[in-house]
């Protein structure tokens, strides 16, 4: 039985490049600005990704390290995943990015949802927020 397609949603912050070249090494891909404005909240983003199943990818670190991000995150059922390298060019984040799709996908289809992945410039994946971790904060956030 094979696997379903994954659509990556692209967040603003990777650029049209990083959009280029993800589809052409065969990946579904749909971008922030095709369906949200350039100043969308991403607790009002995160939501509407959700409802999609689409897989997120960002560089915005601030949606691990805010409350109420990771808490859309988690409401939305959402995998996430984070590069970590910031101020790159972007042949460095698409190489990256290009490095990385095999492990990610690894991810998406043997991890549930909600979880928070990291991309590191050495191209390794690696689980942040599991779904058990950001399950349990939700619980202690609404108790």
């Amino acid at each position: 039985m094979t696997s379903p397609p994954i659509t990556f949603f692209i967040d603003r912050c990777l650029g049209k490049k990083v959009e280029d070249a993800l589809r052409n090494a065969g990946l579904i891909v749909e971008i922030h600005g095709d369906h949200f404005a350039p100043d969308a909240l991403d607790v009002d983003w995160l939501t509407a990704v959700g409802v999609r199943q689409w897989v997120v990818l960002t560089k915005d670190e601030n949606i691990s390290r805010r409350t109420l991000e990771r808490m859309a995150v988690t409401r939305a059922g959402i995998k996430l995943f984070i590069l970590t390298s910031q101020n790159i060019a972007s042949f460095e984040m698409i190489n990256i990015l290009v490095q990385a799709i095999e492990p990610m996908k690894n991810l998406v289809y043997n991890h549930p949802a909600p979880f928070i992945a990291k991309i590191h410039r050495n191209h390794q994946v690696e689980m942040w927020r599991s779904y058990e971790d950001l399950m349990s904060e939700l619980n202690s956030e609404t108790e």
